[in-house]
């Protein structure tokens, strides 16, 4: 232990980065205690009328995660939906077994098209990235806001601000609530939810995994401050290079030589102002983020960009729910080494 300071403060202990290795290049390797984490999920334990083939496949697998399986012993399994459950497993686990990290594993699915991989799994596979991404990062907030790349929001207006909180939790049983700000995200009375602040962002590391803390998004303020850095520190770990990503408050005129949405609503109103079609104002105010990408190298960038920053869009749904898709910036940035993925 270092005795010339605290140690670093632990979060987001569901995402198993506990259970997986680093190479030497600093990405994931799944290990063998990684893989049986999968292999615990409540669809792939064999319930108490689970046949004798699906009884010893999940047995052998516990055992050594890492075999081979054949199709002949998932289609000897009775019940069509664990039969099913096996397939989508055992083809996301030889996924991830034919690439050296995690990182890798995420690149490639993105590139080849996800398919059938639940996007749970996808989810969960950017949850424990961005736990290696920000190992060492300190700031609740910037934590916080990461959330938002694995677990759909609740975006509410509130006394002027615009207030960010976990879907799952915004969605519980709903009680008479006990606070106007349990009321504006629609949670129950026993839910603990706060609107992090400098007051209480010190609490996050105790309650980091039950993403239950709300997150000011107004522009201008510190959640998308947070976020961009966030953004930043993905893209270059996932694509090793140098970015500078910047919130702004607004943008006219900009000339949006390259875009990439950070989710579907995003990429739609993206695609209307490339067109230069005329956006009404409840679209307008669907937009909550926008960011400034800078690559610090040109030659890394496609010569159509010439030296133009890229545009990162961030839109909310008209029900008001903001489900980011990181794979955008995977697949959609204008990166030479792109093509080179597989």
């Amino acid at each position: 232990m270092d005795q010339n300071g605290p140690p670093m403060k632990d979060f987001w202990l569901s995402c198993g980065h506990h259970l997986a290795d680093r190479d030497a290049g600093g990405g994931l390797v799944a290990t063998d205690e990684f893989l049986k984490a999968y292999l615990a999920r409540p669809e792939l334990v064999p319930p108490p009328e689970a046949c004798a083939a699906e009884r010893a496949l999940s047995a052998s697998l516990l055992a050594d995660p890492r075999r081979p399986v054949a199709a002949d012993e998932i289609a000897a399994i009775a019940d069509a939906d664990a039969r099913e459950n096996w397939q989508v497993m055992i083809a996301f686990r030889d996924h991830l077994l034919a690439h050296p990290t995690l990182e890798a594993a995420y690149r490639a699915l993105v590139a080849r098209g996800i398919g059938r991989t639940p996007p749970l799994f996808l989810d969960q596979l950017v949850h424990v990235i961005l736990r290696n991404v920000l190992d060492c990062c300190d700031d609740p907030f910037v934590l916080r806001a990461a959330e938002m790349m694995f677990r759909p929001q609740r975006v509410r207006l509130h006394e002027g601000s615009l207030i960010a909180a976990d879907e799952e939790t915004v969605t519980g049983s709903s009680p008479t609530p006990i606070s106007p700000l349990v009321a504006m995200l629609g949670l129950d009375a026993a839910s603990a939810i706060d609107v992090m602040n400098d007051d209480n962002a010190a609490t996050y590391w105790e309650r980091s995994d039950r993403f239950d803390m709300a997150l000011d998004l107004t522009a201008g303020r510190r959640g998308l401050e947070a976020l961009s850095l966030v953004l930043k520190r993905f893209i270059e770990h996932l694509h090793g290079v140098e970015v500078e990503v910047a919130p702004l408050i607004e943008v006219r005129d900009a000339p949006l030589t390259w875009y990439v949405g950070l989710d579907a609503e995003a990429s739609r109103i993206g695609d209307a102002l490339w067109r230069d079609e005329p956006l009404d104002e409840a679209t307008r105010a669907r937009v909550i983020g926008l960011f400034r990408a800078r690559f610090c190298d040109p030659g890394a960038v496609d010569a159509r960009v010439s030296g133009e920053p890229v545009y990162l869009l961030l839109a909310m749904t008209a029900d008001k729910t903001v489900r980011m898709k990181p794979q955008n910036l995977v697949a959609g940035l204008p990166l030479r080494h792109l093509e080179t993925v597989t």
